[in-house]
């Protein structure tokens, strides 16, 4: 068993990790030489706008089809996995006619909550970006499914040159936030559209009939899945939001702007990995296999990629970002120092994140997300009300965001040892 998980994990579980992220790889080097040009032409007003509607939209957009294209890797059926590609889209179009009707009814109060009088317009871009990112998420799950990795790495690298480019030329003839918010909004298309174009997808029948019972069957998403990432969206725009709210728009662009670049490992490693993990892994489990190595031995590579770069902006946080981005983001610096700890563990929860699914524990990971959000907004709070500090504020929830996560990985590596054993009862 251990020199199969071995062999696995040495050659194609490798490989394929290799090939997802030499294109986001690509992207991250594209986005990181156009960083410097970007900050210095919008300023932090700007990316604080910016900040607050991308922590907006960041709440819905992971709920798009309500977390059913996460099930399309699982069956062991393609005709299920194509049912489940057609549910996911009609789900979308569902969510996306909601927000609009939300939208409709609330504008004027999420306009003068979170201080968006200058892109009040713009906010109708939401239902469009969650139709793009429905399509994007179902698109992905199965090219993940499919093992068609290089479509993923293509449409990333591409998507990362058209947006980045174009932040820049615009932003010299319109240097404003609106030109971010639209541009933010058309990247999920882009990238929707260049995965469409490069993948082989299965033919869709939206009259199959099996559809209701397959949204039945995985009734577990929308119910448990879907409410876990909308409070877990809730959680990371949470400190954008309020610091909008309390402190203004640059104090949210300066904690936009850190959480952004430290995100990039997470995108540039952190997802490849967990993208080729979730089917493996998924496929241990179906065949009665102890997926708790596959979890712990991921994690500890996670951890060892992540210690130098998370390790040198705490070390080194405001001295980085002000030499990088300019005199005028040296504050983003020291907000960065504690996004860290929390970027750092969230790098390396990839797989247990990803592992709760297959271990069908998503209603722990509900309860969980409730109770790191309740932490998570008592500490900002603390920070605003207490102290009145928004250094204060964002240190605090760097910490507890950290010791959250590690307490996530600790016992999804506990349910996959309990999992495994009830199996060969």
């Amino acid at each position: 068993m251990k020199q199969k998980l071995k062999t696995l994990f040495q050659r194609d579980f490798i490989r394929n990790v290799i090939l997802l992220a030499t294109g986001t790889a690509g992207a991250q080097i594209i986005t990181v030489l156009a960083a410097p040009f970007i900050t210095r032409i919008y300023g932090p007003e700007a990316y604080g706008i910016l900040g607050t509607f991308t922590a907006m939209t960041n709440i819905i957009i992971p709920v798009a089809a309500l977390t059913y294209p996460i099930a399309i890797v699982l069956p062991k059926k393609e005709e299920e996995a194509i049912g489940l590609v057609q549910l996911s889209l009609l789900v979308t179009v569902g969510v996306a006619t909601a927000s609009l009707s939300i939208l409709l009814i609330f504008n004027k109060q999420i306009v003068n909550i979170f201080n968006l009088n200058e892109i009040s317009n713009y906010i109708y871009l939401i239902p469009i970006l969650v139709i793009f990112a429905g399509i994007m998420q179902t698109t992905q799950q199965w090219l993940i499914r499919t093992n068609q990795f290089s479509i993923n790495a293509k449409a990333v690298f591409y998507q990362s040159v058209i947006i980045n480019s174009s932040k820049i030329w615009l932003g010299y003839l319109y240097p404003i936030a609106i030109v971010l918010v639209l541009l933010t909004t058309l990247s999920n298309a882009v990238r929707a559209i260049l995965m469409i174009l490069f993948s082989r997808l299965p033919k869709i029948n939206f009259r199959n009939g099996n559809i209701f019972k397959l949204a039945r069957k995985h009734y577990d998403f929308p119910i448990y899945r879907a409410p876990e990432e909308l409070l877990s969206g809730i959680s990371h725009s949470i400190p954008v939001l309020m610091l909008t709210v309390f402190f203004g728009p640059a104090s949210a662009g300066f904690y936009s702007i850190g959480r952004s670049v430290l995100s990039m490992p997470s995108q540039f490693i952190g997802v490849a990995i967990g993208d080729v993990f979730y089917p493996k892994a998924a496929e241990m489990y179906n065949k009665k296999k102890s997926i708790t190595e596959l979890i712990f031995k991921t994690t500890v590579v996670l951890a060892g990629i992540g210690i130098i770069p998370f390790g040198s902006v705490v070390l080194f946080g405001p001295q980085l970002f002000s030499f990088v981005f300019g005199e005028a983001w040296y504050t983003a610096g020291s907000y960065a120092r504690w996004i860290a700890l929390w970027a750092f563990t969230n790098f390396i929860n990839k797989p247990s994140v990803r592992a709760l699914a297959i271990l069908n524990a998503q209603k722990f990971h509900l309860i969980y997300t409730v109770f790191g959000l309740v932490c998570r907004l008592i500490v900002l709070l603390l920070g605003f009300y207490i102290f009145a500090s928004d250094k204060v504020a964002v240190g605090l929830f760097g910490v507890v965001a950290a010791l959250l996560n590690v307490g996530l990985i600790s016992i999804t590596l506990y349910l996959s040892v309990k999992k495994y054993k009830d199996k060969q009862i």
